[in-house]
């Protein structure tokens, strides 16, 4: 038993490294109080968007549409929530936790939605024009802007019969936005 148990550690190790995000999508588009469906059209982001700042804050929040899935063949993982890093161009990164445990199978996608919310204003002024651009891409083409990266930092890992804490066998996985909202694993 020992033996077997020092076989799977390794291998469910190996299988944080092989999570892929499968898909990512921007659902929920809310600017301060006004909420804006995604595909939509988003000709009044601006007055939107000026509407906010009497407040002396500009929320943009939004909901990430999220698939996690193993690669074809691999037994499967259940995973101890993770956390999250959200790096788009135009606005401070974002991160958060998620909580719930995530039950990963090979070739099948489990879906999540993780919130998300920037405020640009809370940090510098300067940076309206490119939140206005930022707002108008996630509500009008429900993706995020290309540039962005995407990190994932798995929770404890339970598969095999073992259970291997976060830490050293469950390191950060980073996913890069392409031009067409395609996901690239960064190493």
């Amino acid at each position: 038993m020992l033996l077997t148990g020092c076989l799977a550690m390794p291998q469910t190790g190996l299988f944080a490294f092989r999570l892929a995000v499968t898909s990512l999508g921007v659902e929920e588009v809310r600017i301060g109080p006004y909420s804006i469906q995604a595909g939509l059209d988003t000709s009044d982001v601006a007055s939107l968007i000026a509407s906010s700042l009497g407040t002396g804050s500009l929320p943009v929040q939004a909901t990430l549409a999220m698939g996690l899935s193993l690669p074809v063949g691999m037994p499967a993982v259940e995973m101890s929530g993770f956390r999250w890093t959200l790096d788009v161009p135009g606005a401070e990164p974002v991160s958060g936790n998620y909580q719930q445990d995530v039950t990963l199978t090979s070739g099948d996608d489990t879906r999540l939605r993780l919130p998300v919310a920037f405020d640009v204003l809370a940090t510098d002024h300067r940076r309206l024009g490119p939140m206005v651009e930022l707002a108008t891409q996630l509500a009008s083409q429900g993706e995020l802007p290309a540039g962005s990266e995407l990190a994932i930092t798995p929770g404890s890992l339970r598969g095999l019969g073992v259970t291997l804490p976060a830490g050293l066998w469950t390191p950060t996985l980073r996913f890069a936005v392409g031009q067409d909202g395609e996901l690239t694993p960064q190493r």
